[in-house]
């Protein structure tokens, strides 16, 4: 069982995305009962995370993406979302969603200077 990600791409710096991660039927519960979140990992570095949400929607995020970057969730469709605007250089990398023990298979977002 793998989550769905989509929506990374190529983008200027300064522009915006979406990404978007969904899960199937049989982890309905699981949406409902744990923090989804998302993560990243550039080339050569660690996997870092970047914004997680909890169960009545409170959302955390890492320092480097605070006021820029928006997490939000569809408990019954499954789906969480991560609205990434002013975007940098430094954002280039593969974005993974996670929720309990189940992982997205990462979509690459570049950002060109």
């Amino acid at each position: 069982v793998q989550l769905q990600a989509s929506g990374g791409g190529l983008v200027q710096a300064g522009g915006s995305l979406r990404l978007s991660c969904k899960g199937p039927r049989m982890i309905l519960s699981v949406f409902n009962s744990e923090v989804p979140a998302w993560y990243r990992q550039a080339p050569g570095s660690q996997r870092e995370l970047v914004a997680e949400i909890s169960r009545q929607s409170r959302s955390n995020y890492a320092d480097f993406v605070k006021g820029r970057f928006t997490t939000s969730k569809d408990n019954n469709k499954r789906t969480v979302y991560l609205e990434m605007n002013n975007l940098k250089p430094e954002d280039t990398a593969m974005y993974y969603c996670h929720v309990g023990t189940y992982w997205g298979q990462g979509t690459l977002v570049t950002v060109s200077s």
